[in-house]
């Protein structure tokens, strides 16, 4: 379903630090059905994939991000060596006010890409800024539509910033994450664990 084509042939751009966005990364017609299959997340936060009965192409989508083929075509474009550093995948299926604040992501993460799977995104906030630093979310290089199967990946470095204007309501992603190893990955899908079963707790 990955549009492989496209995956390749992404330039990536280095200031301020290595990334790249494909408006499509889907195949155009995979895209909708991939949208109507996403979770009905109606509460803030990252949900651990693994933990949601996922319909049979939404979960093939994810997996292709683990194939050979896309380990290669990621390693590549960011000079890094995937093997042995397993992936992870969480959902996002709802911004509260709060969300999108000015971060870079964990060093357990070697990668992150995010694939955003919403209708055409007419809101003025909400879409992610490539950021120059971490104070400033106006300092931005690049900012990016979070609309149907568009994908911006990056190289998780000391100056990674990113965020995106306050936004509330419904905003679809997948964060895929390749980790620097094992024990990253179980410690990420322990607190995110904790967090769900809080999330519904509280609900």
């Amino acid at each position: 379903m990955l549009n492989l084509a496209e995956l390749k042939s992404a330039a990536v751009k280095t200031d301020p630090y290595p990334y790249f966005y494909l408006e499509r990364s889907v195949q155009p017609e995979h895209i909708q059905a991939l949208i109507d299959e996403f979770p009905a997340l109606d509460q803030g936060g990252s949900f651990n994939f693994a933990e949601f009965d996922t319909p049979a192409k939404l979960r093939q989508f994810i997996e292709e991000f683990d194939s050979p083929e896309v380990r290669r075509i990621i390693e590549e474009k960011f000079d890094v060596d995937l093997a042995g550093k397993p992936m992870m995948a969480t959902l996002r299926g709802y911004s509260r006010a709060k969300d999108g604040r000015i971060h870079t992501d964990s060093k357990t993460k070697v990668i992150t890409v995010l694939v955003y799977l919403n209708e055409n995104w007419e809101p003025e906030t909400g879409r992610l800024r490539i950021l120059r630093n971490g104070t400033d979310m106006d300092d931005y290089v690049e900012e990016l539509l979070p609309g149907p199967s568009s994908l911006v990946a990056f190289k998780v470095t000391d100056n990674c910033w990113h965020g995106y204007p306050s936004f509330e309501g419904r905003r679809q992603a997948i964060q895929i994450n390749f980790l620097t190893g094992d024990s990253a990955r179980s410690k990420h899908q322990f607190f995110h664990g904790i967090s769900a079963k809080l999330k519904r707790l509280f609900r």
